[in-house]
């Protein structure tokens, strides 16, 4: 009796039949719609402030280009009439007027324009030409010895004493100033990118990928690369403020560009001058200032946090 109930029953043949293995089936592997540059995205605009520096910013760089083209105030014109000397803000000049009586509006966004072009130009001449050092020298140790003695000659010398020794041999010049700048910054980008792209070549998965037989450009393209862009993207966001933060300090210390020059720093430079009397002269353009370098930090802080591939989920 008990051997009858360990017996199982037999299978209804209307409810199971064999499973047919299918080969071509059989290759079908699961797949993920995952795409890297897309969790970037929503996680960096995910931050409602990161949408509001984002979008202010975007607003002063379309202010600064299409103003300057549509306006038909000129920035360096001097007004003879002495009442309109050092005119307080108002609907006619929403930033006063300076003490020739030159609309400080007009001014700032001109200067912004030009202080915009000199910062982006500093920012892909650093990030460019150190990424491409940077490149050759993680993977090739023999430039180490040349690169890091390069890096410790440029780099011991105070950056305030290089910027104020070049303007000094060098006419001061839109040139001047950007090849005072990028003539260092170069150096310690591509010491970063030297030591992110040497941690990125020796991690497991490409140990693991080379042993495999991998080819190298399908390593670089699918392993590294997306670490480097939002690397490149970062830096240079990060490079623009500090441009701009240069140029202002060279005005300040009297060997920036011209005074005739109008540029963010030379307006901020001018404003101190009369700030006891007339604070809104410096305090107005100091503000963009301000918004332009807070902005640039906070983004390229927030997209460095957004491009990590651990906080992808």
């Amino acid at each position: 009796m008990d051997e009858k109930k360990k017996m199982p029953a037999a299978l209804d043949p209307l409810k199971f039949r064999a499973a047919v293995y299918d080969q071509i089936a059989g290759e079908d592997v699961g797949f993920s719609n995952y795409s890297y540059w897309r969790s970037t995205l929503r996680t960096f605009f995910r931050s409602k402030a990161v949408v509001f520096l984002v979008t202010a910013v975007l607003a002063m760089i379309v202010m600064s280009i299409v103003y300057p083209i549509v306006s038909s105030v000129d920035p360096r014109a001097v007004v003879v009439d002495p009442r309109q000397w050092n005119l307080r803000p108002s609907m006619d000049h929403f930033f006063g007027t300076d003490s020739l009586g030159r609309d400080i509006w007009a001014r700032a966004w001109y200067g912004a324009r030009n202080s915009f072009l000199l910062g982006f130009a500093i920012a892909c001449s650093d990030v460019g030409f150190g990424t491409l050092a940077g490149a050759l020298w993680g993977y090739n140790k023999k430039l180490d010895p040349f690169f890091v003695e390069l890096y410790n000659i440029i780099t011991n010398i105070p950056s305030t004493v290089y910027l104020v020794l070049l303007a000094y041999i060098m006419n001061t010049s839109y040139l001047t100033l950007f090849f005072a700048m990028a003539s260092r910054g170069w150096i310690v980008e591509a010491r970063f990118f030297r030591n992110r792209i040497l941690s990125i070549r020796d991690s497991e998965y490409n140990i693991a990928s080379r042993c495999l037989g991998t080819p190298m450009h399908r390593i670089a393209f699918r392993n590294i690369v997306p670490h480097i862009i939002s690397l490149i993207i970062m830096e240079a966001a990060l490079c623009i403020p500090y441009s701009i933060g240069s140029e202002v300090f060279m005005g300040f210390v009297g060997v920036g560009l011209p005074v005739d020059a109008i540029t963010l720093g030379n307006i901020v430079n001018q404003g101190r001058q009369s700030f006891t009397l007339h604070p809104y002269q410096m305090l107005l353009p100091t503000a963009i200032l301000c918004l332009i370098t807070v902005a640039f930090y906070v983004i390229g802080n927030k997209f460095a946090d957004a491009s990590d591939p651990r906080n992808h989920v």
